[in-house]
This record gives C-alpha cells, sequence and structure tokens, in this order.
C-alpha cells in the first residue's frame, strides 16, 4: 500500500512510452519518480505492433521536422544504453524506407526532396540518405507494378518492437523506482503535494505528468477545463515474416509493411476517428491484408500470428501537447504523440524532466508542441473550430 511517508520528486499517470521514457529520464537524473497505470504497461497504444519510426519528409523544413530528425538520429545510441541497463533486447534496426512513385508529378517532387534531403538530413556526417531509384529497383520485395515511376529508398527509417521496448523502460523503472499498475491517477493537490489515486491510495510528490495516452485528455480536461484532444482508434496485425527480416519497411496505399527480427512482419494501419472500441474488426483486418498483399506478393499466403486494435492519442492540433498545463506550476502533460510516439518519446522526456528540473533541454521542443499552441485563445475543439 503506497501512502504520503514515501516522497517523490515525480508521479507519471501512464505507462506507456511517453510516460516510461519519461520516468527512465528521471531516474537517470537522479530523482525519485513512480509511474502509476490504471490498466498495465503498454495497456493502450503504445502495446501496438508496427513499431515503425519514419522520419517526415524533408521539404518545408520546420522545428519539428528538426526535431524528429534528432531523434530518430539519437534513437540508437539511446536502445543501446537502454538494452544495456535492462537486459531486454528491443528489436531496434534501422531498415530504411521503400516509397513507390506512381505519377510523373510525384517523381517530379521527391526528386526535389531528394536535393533538400542534402541539406537537412547532412549525408556526408549521418550516413543518412534519400534517393530516387528506377521503375523495377527492388521489384524483389515491392511489386514494379505499384511504382510505374521508380521508388524512394531513404534509410533514415528504422523499426523497434514496441512490446519489447516497454519491457525494456518498465524493467528500468520497476527495478530503480515504483511501478503501480491497476491503479489510475484521480487527482494531483499542489498544495499538499498529493496525488490521488482512483483505489484511495495517496502519493506523495512534488510534480506530476499525465501521460495516459487518449485516457489523458479526461483529466487534462477536468484539471483545466479544456478538451484539447481525442482518441482514434487504429488497428494492425502480424503475419509470419520467416526469410523477409532483413527487408526494408515499405509505405505504400496509406499502409506500411515493416518487418521485424523475430521472424514476423507487422502490416498497419488503419485511422478510425468515430469509433472508441478496441475490438479487433475482421473486415478490417481482410482489407489490410488484402491490401498490402497487393504491392507486397511475398506476403501471399503467409499466416496471420496476432490482431490489434487500440486508440491512439490525438491532440486537436495534431502536434504532441509537452508542458505544464495552464494555471498550474508543477502539473504537466505529455501526451497526444499519435504515429510518431516512439520515434521521439525519449527526446520528449529528456525535455521534460529539464523543464521540471528547472534546466533547458540540449534540443528544445518545436513551440508547436507547447501547451500555449493547444489551450486558450489557440486551442482547435475537435470540430476544426479555432476558439477566439
Amino acid at each position: 500500500m503506497a501512502s504520503t511517508s514515501e516522497r517523490y520528486d515525480l508521479v507519471i499517470a501512464g505507462a506507456g512510452i511517453f510516460g516510461l521514457s519519461i520516468a527512465y529520464a528521471g531516474l537517470k537524473a537522479g530523482l525519485k519518480v513512480a509511474v502509476v497505470e490504471t490498466r498495465h504497461v503498454g495497456a493502450g497504444a503504445s502495446g501496438g505492433l508496427l513499431g515503425a519510426l519514419m522520419p517526415h519528409m524533408p521539404a518545408r523544413w520546420n522545428p519539428k521536422k528538426e526535431f524528429q530528425f534528432q531523434a530518430l538520429s539519437s534513437l540508437s545510441g539511446h536502445i543501446t544504453e537502454l538494452e544495456q541497463l535492462s537486459g531486454v533486447t528491443c528489436g531496434y534496426k534501422r531498415l530504411g524506407r521503400i516509397l513507390p512513385l506512381t505519377t510523373q508529378d510525384k517523381l517530379d517532387h521527391h526528386l526535389e526532396r531528394a536535393e533538400e534531403s542534402k541539406q537537412r538530413w547532412h549525408p556526408e556526417d549521418t550516413g543518412f540518405s534519400y534517393v530516387v531509384e528506377p521503375q523495377g529497383s527492388r521489384s524483389d520485395w515491392l511489386s514494379a507494378d505499384a511504382a510505374p515511376y521508380g521508388i524512394v529508398f531513404e534509410t533514415l527509417a528504422a523499426r523497434v518492437a514496441p512490446r519489447l521496448y516497454l519491457k525494456a523502460l518498465a524493467s528500468f523503472v520497476a527495478t530503480h523506482g515504483l511501478l503501480l499498475e491497476e491503479t489510475g491517477v484521480a487527482g494531483f493537490d499542489e498544495a499538499k503535494d498529493a496525488v490521488h489515486l482512483s483505489d484511495g491510495q495517496t502519493l506523495n510528490a512534488r510534480s506530476l505528468v499525465i501521460a495516459g495516452g487518449h485516457g489523458a485528455f479526461d483529466l487534462i480536461e477536468t484539471l483545466t477545463g479544456e478538451a484539447i484532444g481525442r482518441g482514434e482508434k487504429g488497428q494492425a496485425l502480424l503475419m509470419d515474416g520467416r526469410g523477409l527480416e532483413n527487408r526494408p519497411a515499405i509505405y505504400c496505399d496509406g499502409l506500411y509493411v515493416v518487418p521485424h527480427d523475430d521472424g514476423t512482419v507487422a502490416i498497419g494501419s488503419t485511422s478510425d476517428r468515430t469509433a472508441q472500441d478496441t475490438e479487433v474488426d475482421q473486415d478490417r483486418s481482410t482489407d489490410l491484408i488484402r491490401r498490402a498483399t497487393a504491392f507486397c506478393p511475398s506476403l501471399n499466403g503467409r499466416k496471420v500470428l496476432t490482431e490489434w486494435a487500440g486508440i491512439r492519442p490525438r491532440c486537436n492540433k495534431r502536434d504532441p501537447l509537452v508542458g505544464a498545463l495552464p494555471g498550474l506550476e508543477r502539473t504537466f502533460a505529455a501526451t497526444g504523440g499519435f504515429k510518431i510516439s516512439y520515434g521521439i518519446a525519449h527526446l520528449i522526456a529528456k525535455a521534460m524532466i529539464a523543464e521540471i528540473s528547472g534546466g533547458s533541454p540540449r534540443i528544445p521542443l518545436p513551440e508547436t508542441f507547447r501547451p500555449d499552441h493547444h489551450f486558450g485563445l489557440n486551442r482547435l475543439d475537435a470540430d476544426r473550430t479555432v476558439r477566439r
């Protein structure tokens, strides 16, 4: 039974990729940290299957794209360290990505992007390339019919096994801090340093971070009076991928095909803005397989091993929310990563711990991630209306 006799520097609500990454960074910074999870580690969107760590395109460069580039560039070192400290292998590999070119306009556009990548991705220093290849290239993996004007092959893209990554983080947190499952955060009294849990327990803590995926938006609305995000259902599946482990990821027809080193290949994901259930829709799964095998014939006849459906957190203004909630001093939020959470979580965590500790992160957060972008006069409601 947790009680106020134990004092924490930081309590984190949510044991998904943002919550556990922040806990890991906090513990490494010397803070005393507790993570509180309503169900179990990875119960929400972070417990999915895809593991695609894909960069934004090197065009119309902005601070968000630069932040993600820095995150993806440094992720290999971060995961190597985590694996050494936790003893858990995370299934990380920089495998590259294929993008089919289906029209002359797209070919011309990506030729321009390839030129801009030389400025943005610094290939002479990083080794990350973004190259247009002719029609028929890599057709042993992506059907040549799906790419009549050639392909893009870029080498910054990577993948990780999401559940193994969470397992590694959770192992470290449980060993060096406190990890409570099957209870949630009901509120935080900053004046009394009291984090109230849904089972009646209380934790004595200096600060709270709300990082519980789409469920975080309800608690944020309770604390601020503003609804700044929603959940959006996604669905994915794993197929037998033996022999495909070293192939690059493919993005085609709105889907990713991502080989993993355990002999599986992930396919996904769908997006459904209205559904809020986490039941697998068999028609959706059938459609995923149909579309993926159409451009990737190597998947034909392979067995489906696992199916997944979950609700991903999406801020109404698309970019994640990271920082202190308006009107509060020691109550923070980190949520809304939607499809890019795994690639940026470790840098989000470092920025969050720097803010909580009164410092400045080495790589600052984009202004569009900050609370001022999401609340008050800048708030965008779910119906895309800006409140002025």
